[in-house]
């Protein structure tokens, strides 16, 4: 029968321990380059386009390709944005929201109303 190895470092300091207050930190976030233009590609059955983005990424802005997800019934998906409160910028993720009305709004001509009866 085999065995698996393992290794492990272990470090000891000698000495008097220092312990320091840990400063408290904001994170501020550049606003985001402009978007790169995307050709949107035709519509496909069964699935929803998010479109291309920026997002924060270690400490820079990386552009994340738009591609297809799988639609979900009974809701539409509002892609990812930046809004800016205060000064500083925050990333709404795309998320997917129920159509308001119930109606799917591939067949209904007064989209998300949320007065319908």
């Amino acid at each position: 029968m085999a065995q698996a190895q393992t290794s492990a470092t272990v470090v000891i300091q000698a000495g008097t321990p220092h312990y320091q207050h840990a400063s408290p930190i904001r994170t501020q976030y550049h606003a985001p380059p402009p978007p790169r233009h995307e050709a949107t590609p035709r519509h496909r059955r069964g699935m929803a386009w998010v479109p291309g983005h920026w997002e924060w990424r270690g400490h820079r802005h990386v552009w994340m390709q738009g591609h297809w997800v799988k639609a979900r019934h009974g809701y539409h998906y509002r892609e990812p944005r930046w809004e800016e409160r205060g000064g500083r910028w925050n990333m709404q993720p795309g998320r997917w929201d129920r159509d308001g009305d119930g109606v799917p709004n591939r067949h209904d001509s007064r989209p998300d109303n949320p007065y319908r009866r």
